[in-house]
């Protein structure tokens, strides 16, 4: 089965890891335990559509430069397409094409009417003034205008992106069509349209599920020891709830680099310091410098890799010492180091569950739109706890049921949902 046909060849190191072939290989995994139609999983394994598109763009020196910008739609079958777009150096057909597919599987698990999608532009956010990236955003969503809709694909922030460019997106695609549209795109700010508790949401889900992952080992978040990878949007949310909930933050890092405190991290303070230093940590002065690569093997209780994919590895998989693994980033842990961990039993909350926060709550957001009646903080974080916790006690549940790790019984749930779909919907013969 020719699973990669849609999808052009990009050069890659041999270390590195492809997102694409790693997702299907979940594919396949929960295909195998479901013992799907090898047929339908060849379907499962294509996106249903690649849009790449050409983003004329004047710099502020006078030069245009031309942008590609992609936005892949895996799976529709639940409902409209639904994923972020990132603006990153690192961003490939093949790796949006592999998050898009992740993004059907968590939709599916959570059971919000939507399908994966994902789009990105391969830059770096940080090498643009406002008003290039500006018009980098609104030429990408005008190439775009005849794919997206809040009925059809509706887009949210992402790597690189934030309220601020999904607000120039909804402004653009409104212009468009001649009248406002808040639903065709998610996160944005409250004044156009956001929800109450989208910032923090990827974050809360994060805790949410270490919550019930300690409650089932007889533990509480009080106390608990937790080094977290990554100090961007999720990874500080993250931190600063476990923080409020009685947790020990003992490590921090971001792409500089990272510090650490045996006795615990004061949260708010290295938040204030970063927001002083432009989002780093290195410096910290209660706190002693630390290398990314050494965050990830220091003794713990829980480590949160909320960076980029692939930094745990077969190489260092050895060194990890945590007991609970909650992945906030999309594949951070590699099919060899999951499969490792599994044995030595360690507890790895896949990422299509733990980080499924963000798109619960822009699920909540693209409701309130669509209806016009906007909820308060609370009731946002209360709907999404919710539906956090009933998919977590579902994964449990499917993991005791079939004997398999949690990774796979998420898989075998987000997956096997759209395998219904598609036969009762007579997709599939």
């Amino acid at each position: 089965m020719n699973l990669t046909s849609l999808l052009p060849l990009e050069a890659t190191s041999p270390a590195h890891i492809c997102p694409f072939d790693q997702a299907c290989s979940y594919l396949e995994a929960a295909a195998k335990e479901l013992r799907l139609d090898q047929g339908l999983v060849e379907i499962l394994s294509h996106p249903r559509k690649v849009v790449t598109v050409s983003i004329p763009v004047k710099l502020d020196n006078g030069e245009v430069r031309v942008f590609a910008g992609h936005r892949v739609q895996h799976a529709d079958v639940l409902g409209p397409y639904k994923g972020g777009i990132r603006y990153h150096p690192a961003v490939t057909l093949r790796e949006v094409s592999a998050l898009a597919m992740l993004m059907t599987w968590k939709c599916s698990l959570l059971g919000i009417p939507y399908g994966g999608a994902k789009g990105g532009i391969s830059i770096d956010p940080k090498s643009y003034s406002v008003g290039e990236l500006e018009r980098i955003s609104r030429r990408y969503i005008s190439e775009l205008i005849k794919d997206i809709g809040p009925s059809v694909d509706i887009p949210a922030p992402d790597m690189g992106t934030s309220a601020r460019e999904m607000a120039w997106m909804m402004d653009t695609y409104s212009v468009n069509v001649g009248h406002a549209v808040p639903g065709v795109v998610t996160g944005k700010p409250l004044s156009i349209g956001g929800s109450r508790g989208r910032e923090m949401a990827t974050g809360r889900g994060v805790m949410i599920i270490i919550r019930e992952a300690l409650a089932d080992r007889g533990s509480s978040l009080v106390g608990v020891r937790v080094a977290i990878q990554g100090f961007g949007n999720v990874g500080s949310a993250a931190a600063e709830l476990l923080y409020q909930a009685g947790a020990k933050i003992i490590a921090v890092s971001t792409g500089a680099g990272g510090v650490f405190c045996q006795d615990g991290l004061d949260i708010p303070a290295l938040k204030a310091y970063a927001a002083e230093n432009r989002k780093s940590v290195v410096g910290f002065p209660q706190a002693v410098s630390i290398s990314n690569a050494d965050l990830l093997t220091l003794p713990c209780d829980v480590l949160i890799p909320a960076a980029l994919e692939n930094q745990i590895t077969g190489e260092n998989v050895n060194q990890v010492q945590a007991q609970i693994i909650a992945e906030a980033a999309n594949g951070p842990v590699t099919l060899e180091a999951n499969q490792l961990l599994t044995a030595r039993g360690v507890t790895v909350l896949p990422d299509i569950l733990a980080n499924a926060g963000g798109v619960v709550v822009s699920y909540l957001e693209w409701v309130q739109g669509l209806s016009y009646l906007f909820w308060d903080e609370e009731r946002v974080n209360s709907e999404m706890e919710h539906l956090m916790v009933k998919a977590y006690r579902r994964v449990v549940q499917q993991s005791e049921v079939r004997q398999v790790p949690l990774r796979l019984a998420a898989y075998t749930l987000g997956v096997g949902r759209v395998a219904q779909a598609l036969t009762d919907r007579g997709l599939y013969p």
